[in-house]
């Protein structure tokens, strides 16, 4: 290359570019080297004299704090006994001297023995005063540094002072001993460098090849101008994403502006895409981009192929030729966008009826004046429609447009197309309809003659109809008409409205399905819930379940919320409500499980911190044994249970992770019932506390789940606020208007999470229908106690009882005198049934058996169980009851 332009290649004349940089690189390492040097020399000098300074403060520390120097210089002659050592200490720590002297600055010691007994020369007053003091002077050895420190006696007194001393030659001597080697060291990284100077220049050279500054000018303006004068654009974008040149013509097919080099591609003020394009690294051959009016063919390949640099290079040509393949082009990217734009809009929730109307609604303006949608009857109730919807009935579901809706079937109409027609023909094939004239009238008005005539009449002229297919069943149609736009429906646009469809219909199947699964879901949790309240007379009740709302991206849809009353013997009555974990069949199949348990824990009578913990320990049984399964869903839930006894109006409450209840005193004083809070079920290893309440009569108790006070749009608290506004200071609310109430003031307009609320408002029985006495631990007493309940039952009108009750109570009354502890007590309670209750002292509970023929006990309790209706054991605090029932007619 160098030859070509008339020059010998003559490393020695330096007229290349590589030369020139070589002679610069090795002049610049010198420099460095240079003043490398000269540095460790200036740092040596100040190294020099701060090893001086250390040398000379340790060694006078040292010898001053040496064992027996306030004793020697205590002595007659401590010159005599300091001497050595100081010559001693000297030799061995390399310092010029070491003299010890007196307060007065006398020296005790010298390295020459005739200064022994003068006065030291230099500042001895800070040494005094307990500091160290450290001074440079020249001496008769030279430059020096000494350092004096004080020795202090007993007391803490200064006794005398230490003085240490060393020449800055001495030490620096140490320093200039490796002159050599740092001489040496430079010299080979001046070797090392030189010689990676020289590998650099030649790869240089081998980029130039060979050529001058002159001549790379030369050539720069060659292909400058070259580049600006070709009539195709060029415009290099490097790795940064920065533009790094751009000839005339990409100026003027882009109106790029005078300023555009080093800018960023992203401020040019392109279109999108064409930035996208500049700044990616994808290969582009004849890529057509639309610039203001121009249609310009891009070319783009990456410059960081074969070991190049980053960035890219584009070449434009203006391309109006090329302007009817730009209409099909906008009307591929309108079809695409229209596609697109649908499948964000359409099927936004997992509802068949919006889906179909969000169809309707974005056909409408974008694709066709009016739309209407309608889907075969199975569909709408969730069932697998039949593979043909030809002759099947269709329901109009949405509608949506401009124009004479009058004119078209109204909503909830049901329509069957005729297989004859074109129309029902079509459905059957599952193919779109198009007809361009609907005033020609070729067949399409056979549907309904009368309505078609409407149709031409309204000014609609053009229409399309379209089966909603999925899965190779024919769901419904959506017809497209147009009256108001003057274009009619052509070939292309059968297929757009085809392409939509389908898209629409998958969505459409999705909400059908999904309302068939969540159908099935809430029809098994319904089943699974009361039906009913059963009959009691301890509480006026009221409840409402709603399920939360289906479709809202899975947290929607059937959930584990349930709550029961149970009536308890001793005319009292539970109330339980509780919240499992999660939605769907699982949750809901986990509610009946733990509901159904909750009814057989109940029968046992247990306290309701006992029975919280046996449901405990069977949620911890279910999560072990689900654990290993497949799908390895836990059980989680909550749980409050409650017992109240309206004999004595006091409520016994406990809970496992649930919310508090709200209670409502008759005079209208809402508050939460601060029951203690125990561990969600299934978590183990805690106890449950209970609280006690009594609660007047008409005093109203409220359980909910978390659903009711918590939504995405408030925090728990606020509804928890709100809940207690809404039902204090109106008492006189019946539980049914409470109910009302509550939802009406709280129920979220799209519920995210069940909800399950009962409320309960307390009876108290009246002291007539309850009757009690206490029975001494004597079997004379059983008697008394008979006839006391034959008068009660009397008074009561109820003397056909007596007989049953007296026997009942003759042999729960005996058996407690015999084997229990007393004191005794017998409680009649006349409710729905005629309730008798012997309670002692004693937890142990009776059995039944089936006597032998030869026994002589063992048939009392047998005949218990014959003539009461029911029994059973009732464990307290302090003992346990032993209960029966007896059916009375008539009761209320």
């Amino acid at each position: 290359m160098a030859a070509r332009y008339g020059r010998p290649l003559s490393v020695l004349k330096m007229r290349t570019v590589a030369g020139q940089v070589f002679l610069l690189q090795v002049a610049i390492v010198l420099l460095l080297v240079a003043a490398g040097i000269t540095a460790l020399l200036v740092q040596s000098h100040a190294d020099s004299r701060r090893e001086a300074v250390n040398r000379s403060e340790a060694v006078a520390t040292t010898f001053a704090s040496s064992p027996g120097m306030d004793a020697a210089l205590a002595s007659r002659d401590p010159s005599a006994i300091l001497q050595p050592r100081a010559e001693e200490a000297r030799k061995r720590s390399h310092v010029d001297f070491i003299v010890v002297m007196n307060t007065d600055g006398i020296r005790y010691t010298h390295p020459l023995p005739d200064r022994i007994g003068k006065k030291f020369v230099g500042d001895i007053g800070p040494a005094l005063r307990g500091e160290v003091v450290t001074e440079k002077l020249t001496g008769t050895i030279g430059p020096l540094v000494q350092a004096v420190v004080p020795v202090y006696g007993p007391g803490g007194k200064v006794i005398g002072l230490v003085a240490a001393g060393v020449t800055l030659e001495k030490v620096g001597n140490v320093v200039e001993d490796q002159f050599p080697l740092l001489f040496g060291a430079a010299g080979g990284v001046l070797l090392l460098t030189a010689g990676g100077t020289a590998l650099v220049t030649g790869r240089l050279r081998r980029q130039t090849r060979g050529l001058g500054p002159e001549e790379m000018t030369r050539m720069y303006e060659h292909h400058d101008a070259v580049l600006h004068a070709v009539r195709e654009g060029v415009i290099i974008v490097g790795g940064e994403g920065r533009l790094l040149l751009a000839n005339d013509e990409a100026r003027r097919l882009l109106d790029l502006p005078p300023d555009v080099e080093g800018r960023q591609v992203a401020e040019l003020g392109l279109d999108e895409p064409t930035v996208r394009l500049l700044a990616s690294g994808q290969m582009v051959t004849d890529e057509v981009h639309r610039v203001g009016d121009r249609l310009l063919a891009v070319n783009h390949r990456p410059t960081d192929r074969n070991g190049g640099p980053p960035g890219s290079v584009t070449t434009i040509r203006d391309t109006t030729e090329l302007q009817a393949l730009s209409g099909r082009a906008d009307v591929a990217q309108a079809r695409l966008r229209l596609l697109y734009d649908a499948g964000l809009e359409i099927g936004t929730t997992l509802d068949v009826l919006r889906t179909c109307e969000e169809l309707a609604e974005f056909a409408v303006g974008r694709f066709a004046d009016f739309a209407t949608v309608d889907l075969v009857e199975a569909v709408l109730r969730g069932e697998e429609p039949r593979a043909t919807g030809a002759g099947a009935d269709m329901r109009r579901i949405a509608v949506g447009g401009t124009g004479d809706a009058t004119a078209h079937f109204a909503l909830g109409t049901t329509i069957r197309f005729l297989p004859t027609t074109r129309m029902g023909a079509g459905l059957g094939k599952g193919e779109g309809i198009l007809e361009k004239d609907l005033a020609s009238y070729s067949g399409w008005e056979q549907q309904s003659p009368e309505r078609a005539a409407k149709l031409v009449e309204a000014g609609f002229h053009s229409m399309i109809a379209v089966p909603l297919r999925a899965r190779g069943a024919i769901l419904g149609v959506a017809m497209f008409w147009r009256s108001r736009t003057p274009e009619s429906f052509e070939e292309e646009d059968r297929s757009l409205a085809e392409e939509l469809v389908a898209r629409a219909a998958v969505s459409v199947d999705n909400a059908r399905r999904y309302s068939r699964e969540h159908t099935m879901a809430v029809t098994l949790q319904r089943s699974l819930l009361p039906r009913g309240l059963p009959e009691q007379d301890a509480l006026d009740a009221a409840y409402r379940y709603r399920p939360a709302q289906a479709g809202l991206g899975g947290l929607g849809g059937v959930g584990g919320d349930w709550f029961d009353i149970i009536p308890l013997p001793g005319a009292r009555v539970a109330l339980v409500v509780g919240d499992v974990v999660g939605h769907g069949l699982h949750a809901a199949a986990t509610m009946g499980r733990l509901r159904t348990a909750v009814h057989n824990f109940s029968t046992l009578d247990l306290p309701p911190d006992e029975l919280l913990w046996h449901l405990d320990e069977l949620v911890a049984r279910l999560d072990a044994e689900e654990s290993g399964g497949d799908d390895g869903q836990v059980t989680g839930a909550t749980c409050l249970y409650a017992i109240y006894d309206p004999a004595s109006g006091r409520c016994t409450m406990a809970r496992a992770g649930h919310l508090q209840p709200l209670v409502l005193h008759p005079d209208g004083t809402a508050f939460f019932a601060e029951v203690p809070g125990g561990p969600p079920l299934g978590l183990g290893g805690l106890p449950f506390e209970t609280l006690e309440l009594e609660l007047p009569r008409d005093s109203t108790l409220v359980l909910y789940t978390d659903g009711l006070v918590e939504d995405r749009d408030r925090d728990m608290d606020e509804g928890l606020t709100l809940l207690r506004e809404t039902i204090a200071g109106r008492p006189e609310r019946s539980p049914e208007e409470i109910c009302e109430a509550v939802l009406g003031a709280l129920l979220p307009e799209r519920p995210r999470d069940d909800i399950a609320l009962l409320v309960g408002r307390t009876r108290v029985l009246s002291s007539k229908r309850v009757a009690e006495w206490e029975v001494p631990s004597d079997p004379s007493a059983v008697g008394e106690v008979r006839a006391e309940v034959a008068r009660k039952l009397a008074e009561w009108d109820l003397e056909d009882e007596a007989f049953t009750t007296e026997l009942i109570l003759s042999e729960l009354v005996t058996n407690a005198i015999r084997y229990a502890i007393g004191p005794i007590r017998v409680r009649l309670i006349r409710d729905r049934a005629l309730i008798c209750e012997v309670s002692d002292h004693s937890s142990t509970s009776p059995h039944l058996r089936q006597a032998a023929s030869t026994d002589e006990g063992g048939r009392g309790l047998f005949l218990v169980a014959q003539f009461a209706d029911r029994w059973g054991t009732r464990y307290t605090l302090d003992g346990k009851v032993i209960w029966t029932e007896q059916p009375l007619a008539g009761a209320e």
